[in-house]
């Protein structure tokens, strides 16, 4: 067997728990996959990207969403610096004006997983900013 995105397939056999797959199957990937197999590569996919940014080992994807009041002080020259110092991660970003106070900037982010982590603690330290979520995912 081939797949042209991710080079020749390998069928292998997994013993588990009657429960579990029927779980499994029920829950994962009827909605989410066209069958079992890509259940399984897409959640072995997930597992490597996070085992790759847990051990700083590989480039990442992340996608870091920050949300901040941009009436405090200094919060939107801070963030916007401390994009200047990692924009060699940084591919793009966009800014939302969510309310009076409020501001939303999405900064897709590809580079080394210690580079991309470094990046998200500075962002972490600004003060203003009022929540930080990180989406990450590795090139598999």
């Amino acid at each position: 067997m081939h797949n042209a995105d991710s080079g020749p397939l390998v069928r292998f056999s997994v013993t588990v728990p009657e429960d579990l797959l029927t779980e499994f199957e029920n829950s994962y990937y009827p909605e989410n996959r066209a069958n079992r197999s890509e259940a399984v590569r897409s959640l072995m996919r997930g597992y490597i990207s996070s085992e790759r940014w847990r051990c700083s080992g590989g480039e990442v994807c992340a996608t870091v969403t920050v949300v901040y009041d941009h009436h405090l002080p200094e919060v939107t020259r801070t963030l916007t610096a401390a994009q200047h110092d990692c924009g060699d991660v940084i591919i793009c970003s966009t800014h939302v004006h969510l309310n009076h106070t409020s501001c939303l900037e999405c900064i897709i982010t590809k580079g080394p997983a210690e580079d991309i982590r470094s990046f998200i603690e500075a962002l972490r330290k600004i003060r203003g900013v009022k929540s930080l979520s990180v989406n990450v995912t590795a090139e598999i």
